[in-house]
């Protein structure tokens, strides 16, 4: 009796296991480098970064939005599930697109204050002056071929360090847009763009980030962490 009862209970904990492992531990990868930051919205500070190509394990989404936890080396971290790809029935999909029955699990954040845009209006100081003008979404699809090293393609920068100096020590208040801040990522017409003295991108600080801008493109073309 004793024995059955073992073995019983065994396979049932090996399979509740199997299961917990398919369900809650999904692979994703980055397609661009990405913020993970302490709560999901752009409001939140910036904790990490996933590198492009490099891979986390996937918590769970929230129900409605596009933020979802990842695992990180100190605990749990958000992510926008526009530059995350996994593979889903055996096809790498952008997480935001994943199907109906991927089993990702719903999660809800651990402190109420969280959530989309909505969130962001309520817990900054300042308005969401819109959303950010995806980056390099559609590059991911496909397989790991489509992964931006950096960003988006088009215009990739190394700004000289006086540069990176004029940024930080210059500070303006920050924009917040819906999304989230990657190289190639666009900005919409009503962010305004200051100048950089001798050089020829400007500046803005955008969810909390200080970003190059191309005046012409007004796209991101470098993030200054």
């Amino acid at each position: 009796m004793n024995s059955n009862f073992a073995i019983a209970a065994t396979a049932a904990a090996t399979l509740l296991a199997l299961s917990g492992i398919s369900v809650a531990q999904t692979s994703v990868s980055a397609t661009t480098d990405l913020n993970v930051r302490a709560g999901p919205g752009p409001q939140h500070p910036v904790i990490g970064v996933i590198g492009a190509g490099k891979s986390t394990t996937l918590n769970g989404c929230l129900k409605s939005g596009k933020w979802c936890s990842v695992a990180t080396a100190n605990g749990e971290g958000w992510v926008y599930s526009d530059y995350l790809t996994g593979d889903f029935g055996g096809t790498q999909v952008i997480v935001t697109e994943r199907p109906a029955d991927s089993g990702v699990k719903v999660v809800e954040p651990a402190d109420k204050g969280g959530g989309d845009a909505g969130a962001v209006a309520g817990g900054v100081t300042g308005a969401v002056a819109g959303a950010l003008i995806a980056g390099p979404v559609g590059a991911a699809v496909g397989g790991a071929a489509g992964v931006v090293a950096g960003g988006a393609a088009g215009t990739v920068i190394d700004p000289p360090e006086k540069v990176r100096t004029y940024v930080t020590t210059n500070k303006i208040d920050p924009i917040y847009l819906d999304g989230e801040v990657v190289v190639g990522a666009g900005l919409p017409e009503t962010v305004e763009l200051r100048e950089i003295p001798d050089y020829e991108y400007r500046y803005v600080y955008v969810n909390g980030q200080p970003v190059l801008v191309d005046a012409k493109s007004r796209q991101i073309v470098y993030i200054v962490r």
